[in-house]
């Protein structure tokens, strides 16, 4: 009995630090997600000596000790402690499943070969007004094409393709302010106490950031592409510098946000009845159609602006579940099923109808169409404003 004992306490601990913990904090428990990039099968950057996955997790686990042996008030929740792959989906699901108050996501960045490029540069989700950060953004998404059915997961996202970045520009991110703020505070650590070069804080459409519900950023370490940056992040002062920066801000981000938080002395507060299931149920969101959409007529040439929901390997019934009660029409793509909702010329009108079902489908993303034809949907933008001008 004593030997089953032992070696049931020896496999808890030898499982926790292969799997990542998802279990929710305490109210009174500030909860961080420390997320290190790539890992397993996906090596993410390489560079003449070092792995980018290997970077990030060294410098994710000092910065978990810094948070755990400093701040007892915290609770640290790593994605992974070890060398191992995790989609991205995934990734986001331990932050929301842990009801975190931050989640951080570590990564090392690259350029092509003969490029060279030094500094660290901080990343909140948004559109990627810059072709550098649309590359970023590519380069770390580009993950989700080692997944398996990663078009399903993905409602056929293309991380490769920059139509599909077009989504991150009508996202509304309760949770901007909060991330430019610790974004802002990481930059200015990299400056001060690594002795970096601050490349910024910038917006680009990172997976991993579109589905978690708190503050988050993806941090860029530096470049593994480069010599001097790549031995540097690679050693020990270099992992203890950049972490030790990443734990100051993140101190400075967690007493500013419990200053805001605390409780003020009150009146005598009423309580609020607990919600009923029926309350519950009533504040489901639901679809319903918009009553201007402009649907195109017979022969109409113009730009035809639908709202991609979901992708499928294999043909849905009528009535799938996946879709989720929408009324929903498919094209053909590369093998795939691809579910679409809406069908007009008034790009605004479809810019209202992916704003109506985003609590449904969260990475929905607008498509265009010339007849049967798939076209690219900024050129279809630009001719719908084209003819709205006139």
């Amino acid at each position: 009995m004593r030997t089953i004992q032992l070696f049931i306490a020896f496999l808890g601990i030898l499982l926790s630090g292969l799997l990542p913990i998802e279990a929710a904090g305490t109210k009174d428990e500030f909860v961080v997600v420390i997320d290190a990039g790539h890992g397993g099968h996906d090596p993410g950057a390489i560079g003449k000596k070092a792995r980018e996955k290997n970077i990030n997790l060294s410098v994710a686990l000092a910065v978990g000790k810094l948070i755990e042996e400093n701040c007892a008030d915290t609770r640290v929740v790593y994605t992974r402690k070890t060398d191992i792959f995790l989609p991205l989906e995934r990734r986001a699901r331990i932050a929301n499943n842990a009801k975190a108050d931050l989640f951080i996501s570590i990564h090392t960045n690259a350029l092509p070969k003969g490029k060279i490029a030094r500094g660290a540069e901080t990343y909140t989700l948004g559109m990627a007004r810059a072709n550098e950060n649309l590359e970023v953004a590519k380069r770390e998404n580009s993950v989700i094409l080692v997944e398996e059915n990663y078009e399903e997961h993905y409602a056929g996202f293309n991380p490769n393709s920059s139509e599909s970045y077009i989504m991150f520009e009508f996202m509304q991110d309760k949770y901007m302010e909060q991330s430019v703020k610790l974004a802002k505070l990481i930059q200015t650590q990299f400056r001060t106490t690594a002795k970096r070069i601050d490349k910024g804080v910038h917006q680009a459409g990172f997976l991993v950031l579109r589905a978690t519900s708190m503050p988050s950023v993806l941090i860029e370490l530096g470049y593994i592409s480069t010599p001097d940056e790549e031995k540097y992040l690679n050693s020990s002062n270099g992992v203890a510098n950049m972490s030790r920066s990443i734990y100051n801000a993140f101190v400075s981000y967690k007493d500013q946000q419990r200053k805001k938080t605390t409780p003020q002395p009150t009146a005598k507060t009423e309580k609020q009845a607990p919600e009923t299931p029926t309350d519950t149920a009533a504040k489901q969101p639901t679809v319903k159609q918009t009553k201007k959409e402009e649907a195109p007529k017979e022969g109409d040439k113009r730009p035809v602006f639908k709202v991609q929901i979901f992708a499928s390997s294999q043909l849905l019934p009528n009535g799938s579940s996946k879709l989720k009660g929408v009324k929903a029409t498919y094209y053909k793509e590369n093998g795939m099923f691809k579910y679409t909702y809406g069908n007009t010329t008034d790009y605004n009108e479809i810019l209202r109808m992916r704003k109506q079902i985003s609590d449904k489908f969260k990475g929905a993303f607008i498509v265009a169409f010339r007849g049967e034809k798939k076209i690219d949907v900024q050129e279809a933008i630009h001719e719908f404003k084209q003819n709205s001008n006139k």
